[in-house]
Protein backbone atom coordinates (compact mmCIF):
# COMPACT_ATOMS: atom_id res chain seq x y z
CA UNK A 1 0.00 0.00 0.00
CA UNK A 2 2.87 2.35 0.84
CA UNK A 3 4.43 1.66 -2.58
CA UNK A 4 1.15 2.58 -4.27
CA UNK A 5 0.92 5.84 -2.32
CA UNK A 6 4.50 6.76 -3.14
CA UNK A 7 3.84 6.02 -6.82
CA UNK A 8 0.75 8.22 -6.83
CA UNK A 9 2.61 11.10 -5.17
CA UNK A 10 5.43 10.87 -7.71
CA UNK A 11 2.96 10.67 -10.57
CA UNK A 12 1.09 13.72 -9.30
CA UNK A 13 4.34 15.68 -8.92
CA UNK A 14 5.44 14.70 -12.42
CA UNK A 15 2.14 15.75 -13.99
CA UNK A 16 2.20 19.07 -12.09
CA UNK A 17 5.76 19.76 -13.23
CA UNK A 18 4.93 19.05 -16.86
CA UNK A 19 1.78 21.19 -16.67
CA UNK A 20 3.72 24.10 -15.15
CA UNK A 21 6.42 23.85 -17.83
CA UNK A 22 3.82 23.75 -20.58
CA UNK A 23 1.90 26.65 -19.05
CA UNK A 24 5.08 28.69 -18.78
CA UNK A 25 5.96 28.20 -22.44
CA UNK A 26 2.42 29.09 -23.51
CA UNK A 27 2.71 32.58 -22.06
CA UNK A 28 5.35 34.92 -23.49
CA UNK A 29 6.39 38.40 -22.41
CA UNK A 30 8.58 41.00 -24.12
CA UNK A 31 10.98 43.01 -21.96
CA UNK A 32 10.76 46.45 -23.60
CA UNK A 33 12.54 48.83 -21.21
CA UNK A 34 15.63 48.30 -19.04
CA UNK A 35 17.31 51.33 -17.48
CA UNK A 36 18.80 53.18 -14.55
CA UNK A 37 19.00 56.86 -13.56
CA UNK A 38 22.24 58.77 -12.97
CA UNK A 39 20.49 61.33 -10.76
CA UNK A 40 21.03 60.38 -7.11
CA UNK A 41 18.03 61.42 -5.02
CA UNK A 42 18.75 63.25 -1.74
CA UNK A 43 15.15 63.75 -0.55
CA UNK A 44 15.77 61.71 2.60
CA UNK A 45 18.55 64.12 3.62
CA UNK A 46 16.25 67.15 3.39
CA UNK A 47 18.66 68.93 1.05
CA UNK A 48 16.63 69.26 -2.14
CA UNK A 49 16.59 73.06 -1.97
CA UNK A 50 20.31 73.51 -1.16
CA UNK A 51 22.06 74.93 -4.25
CA UNK A 52 25.46 73.52 -3.32
CA UNK A 53 23.97 70.00 -3.18
CA UNK A 54 22.03 70.54 -6.42
CA UNK A 55 25.26 71.56 -8.14
CA UNK A 56 27.08 68.52 -6.77
CA UNK A 57 24.31 66.20 -7.97
CA UNK A 58 24.47 67.78 -11.43
CA UNK A 59 28.26 67.43 -11.49
CA UNK A 60 28.00 63.80 -10.41
CA UNK A 61 25.38 63.02 -13.05
CA UNK A 62 27.57 64.51 -15.79
CA UNK A 63 30.83 63.03 -14.53
CA UNK A 64 32.03 60.26 -16.91
CA UNK A 65 33.67 58.58 -13.92
CA UNK A 66 30.22 58.04 -12.41
CA UNK A 67 29.67 55.08 -14.71
CA UNK A 68 26.60 53.06 -13.83
CA UNK A 69 26.84 50.85 -16.94
CA UNK A 70 28.64 47.97 -15.13
CA UNK A 71 26.03 48.10 -12.35
CA UNK A 72 23.20 48.01 -14.90
CA UNK A 73 24.98 45.10 -16.59
CA UNK A 74 24.98 43.16 -13.30
CA UNK A 75 21.27 43.75 -12.84
CA UNK A 76 20.61 42.75 -16.45
CA UNK A 77 22.56 39.49 -16.03
CA UNK A 78 20.72 38.61 -12.83
CA UNK A 79 17.37 39.46 -14.41
CA UNK A 80 17.74 37.30 -17.50
CA UNK A 81 19.85 34.49 -16.03
CA UNK A 82 18.12 34.09 -12.66
CA UNK A 83 14.84 35.97 -12.18
CA UNK A 84 13.53 35.05 -15.64
CA UNK A 85 13.58 31.37 -14.67
CA UNK A 86 11.23 32.12 -11.78
CA UNK A 87 8.59 33.90 -13.83
CA UNK A 88 5.55 31.78 -14.76
CA UNK A 89 6.01 32.85 -18.38
CA UNK A 90 8.80 32.83 -20.95
CA UNK A 91 10.61 35.94 -22.13
CA UNK A 92 10.91 36.69 -25.82
CA UNK A 93 14.53 36.60 -26.99
CA UNK A 94 16.07 39.98 -26.34
CA UNK A 95 17.34 40.37 -29.91
CA UNK A 96 13.82 39.75 -31.22
CA UNK A 97 12.54 42.66 -29.12
CA UNK A 98 15.20 45.33 -29.64
CA UNK A 99 15.61 44.57 -33.35
CA UNK A 100 11.89 44.80 -34.02
CA UNK A 101 11.51 47.70 -36.47
CA UNK A 102 8.21 48.88 -34.96
CA UNK A 103 9.95 48.97 -31.56
CA UNK A 104 12.84 50.99 -33.01
CA UNK A 105 10.37 53.44 -34.55
CA UNK A 106 8.23 53.78 -31.41
CA UNK A 107 8.32 57.30 -29.95
CA UNK A 108 7.33 57.13 -26.26
CA UNK A 109 6.31 60.10 -24.19
CA UNK A 110 8.18 61.04 -21.05
CA UNK A 111 5.45 61.71 -18.52
CA UNK A 112 3.23 64.32 -20.13
CA UNK A 113 5.89 65.60 -22.53
CA UNK A 114 6.20 64.36 -26.09
CA UNK A 115 9.51 62.86 -27.28
CA UNK A 116 11.64 64.47 -24.59
CA UNK A 117 14.94 62.78 -23.81
CA UNK A 118 15.86 62.42 -20.16
CA UNK A 119 19.65 62.77 -20.37
CA UNK A 120 20.16 61.44 -16.86
CA UNK A 121 18.76 58.04 -17.86
CA UNK A 122 21.00 55.20 -18.90
CA UNK A 123 19.36 52.50 -21.02
CA UNK A 124 20.76 49.02 -21.42
CA UNK A 125 22.12 48.81 -25.00
CA UNK A 126 19.34 48.46 -27.56
CA UNK A 127 16.49 49.46 -25.25
CA UNK A 128 14.32 52.55 -25.20
CA UNK A 129 13.31 54.40 -22.05
CA UNK A 130 9.55 53.87 -21.91
CA UNK A 131 7.87 55.77 -19.13
CA UNK A 132 5.06 53.84 -17.41
CA UNK A 133 2.85 54.61 -14.45
CA UNK A 134 1.09 57.92 -13.85
CA UNK A 135 0.44 59.66 -17.20
CA UNK A 136 2.02 56.66 -18.97
CA UNK A 137 -1.12 55.13 -20.48
CA UNK A 138 -0.25 56.01 -24.09
CA UNK A 139 3.17 54.38 -23.70
CA UNK A 140 1.78 51.28 -22.03
CA UNK A 141 -0.89 50.74 -24.66
CA UNK A 142 1.37 51.75 -27.55
CA UNK A 143 4.23 49.39 -26.75
CA UNK A 144 1.84 46.54 -25.89
CA UNK A 145 0.18 46.92 -29.30
CA UNK A 146 3.53 46.49 -31.07
CA UNK A 147 4.08 43.07 -29.50
CA UNK A 148 0.49 41.82 -29.20
CA UNK A 149 0.99 39.33 -32.04
CA UNK A 150 4.21 37.99 -30.53
CA UNK A 151 3.65 38.10 -26.76
CA UNK A 152 0.97 38.03 -24.09
CA UNK A 153 2.38 41.09 -22.37
CA UNK A 154 5.26 43.52 -21.99
CA UNK A 155 7.55 44.14 -19.04
CA UNK A 156 9.52 47.23 -18.04
CA UNK A 157 12.14 47.52 -15.32
CA UNK A 158 14.26 50.30 -13.91
CA UNK A 159 16.58 50.89 -10.97
CA UNK A 160 17.48 54.17 -9.30
CA UNK A 161 19.51 55.29 -6.29
CA UNK A 162 18.97 57.55 -3.27
CA UNK A 163 21.20 58.76 -0.45
CA UNK A 164 19.77 58.13 3.00
CA UNK A 165 21.00 59.28 6.38
CA UNK A 166 22.71 56.79 8.68
CA UNK A 167 23.83 57.80 12.16
CA UNK A 168 25.63 60.88 13.43
CA UNK A 169 25.39 64.12 15.34
CA UNK A 170 24.75 67.54 13.88
CA UNK A 171 26.25 68.07 10.45
CA UNK A 172 28.50 65.03 10.65
CA UNK A 173 26.84 61.73 9.85
CA UNK A 174 27.11 58.59 7.81
CA UNK A 175 25.09 58.04 4.66
CA UNK A 176 24.07 54.96 2.72
CA UNK A 177 22.78 54.34 -0.75
CA UNK A 178 19.33 52.85 -1.15
CA UNK A 179 18.54 51.24 -4.49
CA UNK A 180 15.00 50.91 -5.77
CA UNK A 181 13.86 48.45 -8.44
CA UNK A 182 10.56 48.69 -10.26
CA UNK A 183 9.36 45.81 -12.41
CA UNK A 184 6.04 46.37 -14.15
CA UNK A 185 4.07 43.84 -16.20
CA UNK A 186 1.30 44.84 -18.62
CA UNK A 187 -0.93 42.60 -20.72
CA UNK A 188 -1.22 42.81 -24.51
CA UNK A 189 -3.80 45.61 -24.25
CA UNK A 190 -1.56 47.73 -22.04
CA UNK A 191 -3.47 46.98 -18.84
CA UNK A 192 -1.34 46.64 -15.71
CA UNK A 193 -1.07 43.08 -14.34
CA UNK A 194 1.30 43.74 -11.45
CA UNK A 195 4.10 46.03 -10.29
CA UNK A 196 6.99 45.05 -8.04
CA UNK A 197 8.69 47.82 -6.05
CA UNK A 198 11.64 46.57 -4.01
CA UNK A 199 14.51 48.36 -2.29
CA UNK A 200 17.64 47.59 -0.29
CA UNK A 201 20.35 49.59 1.44
CA UNK A 202 24.09 49.39 0.93
CA UNK A 203 26.29 47.81 3.55
CA UNK A 204 29.00 50.29 2.62
CA UNK A 205 28.67 53.83 3.95
CA UNK A 206 29.78 57.36 3.11
CA UNK A 207 29.85 60.58 5.09
CA UNK A 208 28.20 63.97 5.43
CA UNK A 209 30.52 66.82 6.41
CA UNK A 210 28.95 70.06 7.56
CA UNK A 211 25.57 68.63 6.63
CA UNK A 212 26.64 68.08 2.99
CA UNK A 213 27.20 64.55 1.62
CA UNK A 214 30.43 63.76 -0.21
CA UNK A 215 29.24 63.25 -3.78
CA UNK A 216 32.26 61.89 -5.60
CA UNK A 217 32.16 58.90 -7.99
CA UNK A 218 34.84 57.01 -6.05
CA UNK A 219 32.70 57.34 -2.90
CA UNK A 220 29.22 56.84 -4.39
CA UNK A 221 29.83 54.00 -6.88
CA UNK A 222 30.97 51.41 -4.29
CA UNK A 223 27.83 52.15 -2.26
CA UNK A 224 25.66 51.76 -5.38
CA UNK A 225 27.31 48.41 -6.09
CA UNK A 226 26.83 47.32 -2.48
CA UNK A 227 23.15 48.27 -2.50
CA UNK A 228 22.55 46.44 -5.77
CA UNK A 229 24.19 43.29 -4.42
CA UNK A 230 21.78 43.32 -1.48
CA UNK A 231 18.81 43.97 -3.76
CA UNK A 232 19.70 41.14 -6.13
CA UNK A 233 19.99 38.69 -3.26
CA UNK A 234 16.60 39.79 -1.96
CA UNK A 235 14.91 39.53 -5.37
CA UNK A 236 16.45 36.15 -6.03
CA UNK A 237 14.80 34.81 -2.86
CA UNK A 238 11.44 36.55 -3.17
CA UNK A 239 10.57 37.13 -6.80
CA UNK A 240 8.90 33.78 -7.36
CA UNK A 241 6.43 34.48 -4.55
CA UNK A 242 5.62 38.04 -5.55
CA UNK A 243 4.69 37.30 -9.17
CA UNK A 244 1.88 34.87 -8.42
CA UNK A 245 -0.65 37.25 -9.98
CA UNK A 246 0.89 36.51 -13.38
CA UNK A 247 -1.78 33.91 -14.11
CA UNK A 248 -4.02 36.91 -14.91
CA UNK A 249 -1.88 37.63 -17.96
Amino acid sequence: MKKVNVFLVLLSFSVSTVFYAQNKTEKKVAVVSFSTDKTVDVTDLGLNGVKMVADKILDLKNDPNFNLAPILEKYHAAFFESYAKKFPFALLPEAEVINNQAYKDFQPKLGEKENETAFSLLNYPGYKEIYEGMFGKSNEEGIATIFKEHADGVLMTRIHFSLIKGFGIGGTATVKIQVFARIALYDKTGKKVWVINESEQSKKTGVMVGGIPVLEPKKILPMCESALEELMKDLDKRIEKIVKKSEKL
